[in-house]
């Protein structure tokens, strides 16, 4: 398909949404992610939701739309392994790796992550970059070991500062809180994450390395394309 230079960020992520559903394997359950891209595969899901057996999700956002729109929803320990796993992405480099989390369900989408055999990015092309770190990366931690994991992450050159929603520190799905960090430039995903996920504190680091992504339909002006990691 091809789409026209004047697409908006949002039928970018309209015509992603739907080319995910090639990846949907009929009759099984599929792993479904968080945030305004996904969204959009979720309404596209449910034009087909006949066909599969229910979707394990990331949030407590999107089981709602999930739900809302006839799909079943299953809890995570209900299912062994997915097929596959579909989410967005804040950053992804030329390997698969990503960051995620700026919409604060990192943790959830990690879990699902690993149940799946695949991972299927949508993005819009504004997400491809050469190196990780731009985007602020999210951490989600214990609140009582914030401010030492930010000095942590100030060794490393970074800045973390605590996620706010109406002026307070904002509550993840999982009672916790996220940290934002400024100032990294991810060369080796992989060791930072192990690295980091070794910090007392950390539940989850928003580096998605050994969860990375296998295939990447990214929305350009000139259409889907496919990235194969």
């Amino acid at each position: 398909m091809t789409a026209s230079t004047s697409l908006s960020q949002d039928e970018l992520k309209t015509l992603v949404g739907r080319a995910a559903l090639d990846y949907v394997v009929p009759g099984e359950i599929v792993g479904v992610g968080t945030g305004s891209t996904v969204n959009k595969f979720i309404d596209a899901l449910a034009t087909v939701k006949e066909r599969i057996g229910g979707a394990v999700s990331s949030s407590e956002a999107s089981t709602a739309r999930l739900k809302a729109l006839g799909i079943p929803v299953l809890d995570a320990n209900e299912v062994a392994s997915l097929s596959v796993y579909i989410d967005g992405a804040d950053e992804i480099d030329g390997r698969g790796y990503m960051v995620k989390g700026g919409g604060a369900a990192l943790t959830r989408e990690k879990i699902v992550a690993a149940l799946a055999q695949r991972f299927v990015c949508i993005a819009d092309e504004s997400k491809l970059v050469s190196v990780l770190g731009a985007f602020p990366l999210p951490v989600e931690v214990i609140p009582m070991a914030a401010s030492q994991i930010a000095r942590r992450f100030e060794s490393l050159g970074g800045q973390a500062t605590l996620r706010l929603r109406d002026g307070r520190p904002l509550v993840t799905d999982n009672g916790q809180h996220i940290l934002d960090v400024r100032g990294l430039a991810i060369g080796d995903p992989l060791a930072f994450e192990s690295e980091v996920n070794q910090w007392p504190g950390v539940v989850t680091v928003g580096v998605f390395a050994h969860q990375k992504a296998h295939v990447c339909l990214l929305g350009t002006a000139q259409g889907v394309r496919t990235l194969k990691f």
